[in-house]
């Protein structure tokens, strides 16, 4: 089967990928696309997508996923992958949240309480209607950027 994005990598981007493959240097799947490309090079090993599925147990999709990066937008993205612009999920607190929690912080603790717990904010947020619901570990950032 002829592939549809043949990937020809020069001395210097083998290098490069060597590099990285060798002292493991940068991410987990900047360590992958590196092997990807070694291993994908038509004129270095020439394996297969179906090799090196098998080989490092991986989907053959993202293997031809980082061959078509290399040939329509380079080595670079092809190797660094692309960031993402926008957050998976919007952040529960925005700006006026996150002041309200550093606000009630700083307020009077629970009855019988000498201090905030991250719990009971969370909780103090809810009623507040700040937000419909929120964890703990979702104030917990907040207090550790103005604490």
């Amino acid at each position: 089967m002829s592939k549809k994005y043949l990937v020809r990598l020069t001395d210097a981007e083998r290098r490069v990928c060597d590099q990285v493959v060798k002292r493991l240097k940068g991410t987990s799947q900047k360590v992958r696309r590196a092997q990807v490309l070694l291993k994908a090079d038509a004129d270095g090993l020439g394996w297969s997508d179906e090799t090196f599925c098998a080989a490092y147990g991986c989907r053959v999709q993202s293997v031809e996923n980082v061959r078509k990066r290399f040939v329509m937008d380079g080595f670079d993205l092809a190797l660094e992958g692309v960031k993402r612009q926008t957050p998976r999920t919007p952040p529960l607190l925005d700006g006026t949240g996150e002041a309200k929690v550093s606000a009630t912080r700083l307020g009077r603790p629970p009855a019988g309480s000498g201090r905030w717990t991250w719990r009971w904010l969370a909780d103090e947020i809810v009623e507040l209607e700040s937000v419909e619901s929120i964890s703990h570990e979702t104030v917990r950032p907040v207090l550790k950027t103005t604490a």
